[in-house]
């Protein structure tokens, strides 16, 4: 094997690695900092740098490094038998879209984030349905070059949780939604409610942000390689395991929302800060789907952040920071008050037991529109009409409807499913990790985290791309990957939070 050309395929790999970080600064700008009249010049920037990494990725010198590795494969170390596997798959993906193609989506990107900032901020659909249209015909484009058996759905499902199809999501989901109703309606019927009476005064929003910060450190973040900062929708970027950007927002009446956005956003960023740092600048620092991604986000959200022993910890810490509004609250008012069930209209607000439910709602829509089932125009009364049969709600406006998540202005139609599936791998993983660390929850009430970090590193970060989600998740757990766990964690949780007998 010539050291050479190994050397020549990692270089430029990393210069397509370094465009792809480059833009996604840009695009964090654009969300965290950017001034308004900045819009169209960022989406130009973003159309040109896209365009150029694609370029550099799909060329034919890549191709051809690629076709000589392989030639040599039986001589390479596993780590880069794995890097040539998966950079071949990409490369074999990104062949099929035209430059033009990915230069236009980008830009569109852009226009359609902006747009959705201020039809969102005045709850009007029609302002942000030209850019759903067209973000909506791109996408259906890119499975036309992508190609699929089934649903062209199912090329852009590939995208983020590869391996899945919308045939097997369908299946899955109607088991959860069956099962979780039931669930919620014992839930609901019980007589066990929690007081929610303290929670309903104004909470300073400068503490809320500094207890969050505290989170994030206690939880073995590295601020020395990112930081938080505020967003309209939270969400984590990294532009390498040295650089990891968090964001959270803040409001004077929701006290839980900052703090649980902060944790679910450490979760994705200590997955990123843990890829092995022999990986930086290659695609073995990336998660194999973004269902393991989730998995992480909401395992430190949920298991970790909605329980007791957590909050046995972190109690003194708020009534310190709020003193007399929280002198007499107990963990175990906090406990209950964090995991209250109660359909809402918020899919980032929802509690663990509806939280699939909203999913299913997006899931069913973006299905509808791939397939042309549904037109874009449709979309707010297909929206509200789902809402109201999985939830049992009347949505009041768009903001609080179909314009609540950004997803769709990133032109990312296939990601919602992730967030189930994530849920799933979270549990089972979780699950694994308290039969190995049987002091974990002692651990959790004296505020160390340490050890689910160190249990969590070997069997899913380092891993990075080596593994699918699937083989990650058999490997840590023995088990390949099914919905059980999760609903028995639902249905142990809350029997006994709600006393259901």
């Amino acid at each position: 094997m010539s050291a050479s050309l190994v050397q020549k395929f990692l270089i430029q790999l990393g210069q397509v690695i370094d465009m792809q970080a480059a833009a996604a600064l840009l695009a964090w700008d654009q969300e965290v900092y950017m001034p308004p009249k900045g819009a169209q010049a960022r989406g130009e920037q973003l159309a040109t740098l896209s365009a150029m990494a694609h370029r550099l990725f799909t060329g034919d010198e890549m191709g051809a490094l690629i076709a000589s590795l392989q030639e040599q494969k039986d001589s390479l170390d596993d780590d880069m038998a794995c890097l040539l596997r998966e950079t071949a798959y990409d490369y074999e993906r990104a062949r099929k879209l035209p430059e033009s193609f990915v230069q236009r989506f980008a830009q569109e990107q852009s226009k359609a984030y902006e747009a959705w900032v201020k039809a969102r901020e005045c709850s009007e659909y029609a302002l942000f349905a030209p850019h759903l249209e067209t973000l909506l015909s791109l996408s259906q484009e890119k499975a036309e070059y992508l190609g699929y058996e089934d649903s062209p759905y199912d090329a852009l499902l590939e995208d983020y949780e590869r391996g899945t199809t919308t045939a097997q999501l369908k299946t899955l989901f109607s088991t959860l939604a069956e099962r979780q109703r039931v669930l919620v309606s014992r839930i609901t019927a019980s007589s066990n409610q929690p007081d929610l009476k303290w929670l309903d005064q104004e909470w300073d929003e400068g503490k809320q942000w500094d207890l969050s910060l505290q989170m994030l450190r206690d939880m073995g973040f590295d601020f020395e390689a990112g930081r938080q900062d505020r967003a309209v929708h939270p969400f984590t970027t990294n532009f390498d395991r040295r650089d990891v950007r968090v964001t959270t927002r803040t409001h004077p009446r929701e006290l839980f929302s900052c703090l649980s956005s902060s944790i679910h956003e450490g979760g994705h960023a200590l997955y990123e800060q843990g890829f092995l740092e022999k990986d930086r600048r290659t695609l073995l620092a990336q998660a194999p789907s973004l269902g393991i991604h989730e998995s992480q986000s909401r395992m430190w959200e949920n298991m970790i952040g909605r329980s007791l022993p957590f909050w046995k910890h972190y109690t003194p810490q708020l009534q310190m920071a709020f003193g007399d509004s929280l002198r007499d609250v107990t963990p175990e008012q906090i406990y209950h008050a964090i995991n209250y069930v109660q359909p809402s209209l918020i899919r980032v607000e929802a509690d663990e037991c509806t939280y699939n439910l909203h999913i299913m709602v997006r899931f069913e829509i973006e299905v509808a529109l791939v397939e042309g089932d549904l037109t874009v125009a449709d979309v707010p009364a297909a929206w509200n009409e789902k809402i109201k049969s999985y939830l049992g709600l009347t949505v009041p406006d768009d903001a609080q409807g179909c314009l609540q998540d950004i997803h769709w202005a990133h032109g990312c139609l296939g990601y919602f499913p992730t967030y189930a599936l994530g849920n799933l791998y979270a549990a089972q993983l979780f699950e694994q990790l308290e039969a190995d660390l049987p002091e974990v929850w002692m651990n959790v009430a004296q505020g160390d985290f340490s050890a689910i970090l160190n249990w969590l590193r070997p069997r899913v970060h380092e891993l990075g791309r080596r593994q699918s989600a699937s083989e990650i998740v058999e490997s840590a757990t023995g088990k390949a990957p099914d919905a059980e766990a999760y609903l028995r964690y639902l249905e142990r949780k809350y029997t006994a939070l709600y006393a259901l007998g």
